[in-house]
């Protein structure tokens, strides 16, 4: 099993900026990587960014790209996802995902979510 614990959230006007942590444990060993997801009020559950442990790859959704950036901090077991430019059309419930998929095509392991809030 794989325990994830984001944090982070909180309510921030439109154009300002919030930094993300999922804090991993357990057999992370067994996991090739960290996504992070998110959902609004209405609206299904969407991907945002994903990052493997090792390596330097990382994705982006095409509505973040440019704005937000996906980190990790191996040590820490610890994925950080700044998020800048914020727009009232980010504020949705984002949680993090610990894949088991090489591909990091699907996800395992979901932690309980941090609410963004972002004011026009």
């Amino acid at each position: 099993q794989v325990q994830l614990v984001e944090s982070g959230g909180g309510l921030v006007q439109a154009g300002g900026s919030l930094r993300l942590s999922c804090a991993a444990s357990g057999r992370t060993a067994s996991t090739y990587g960290l996504g992070w997801f998110r959902q609004a009020p209405g609206k299904e559950r969407e991907f945002v960014s994903a990052i493997r442990w090792s390596g330097s790859s990382t994705v982006y959704a095409d509505s973040v790209k440019g704005r937000f950036t996906i980190s990790r901090d191996n040590a820490k077991n610890t994925v950080y996802l700044q998020m800048n430019s914020l727009k009232p059309e980010d504020t949705a419930v984002y949680t993090c995902a610990a894949s088991d998929s090489r591909s990091l095509a699907a996800y395992r392991y979901w932690g309980q979510g941090t609410q963004v809030t972002v004011s026009s």
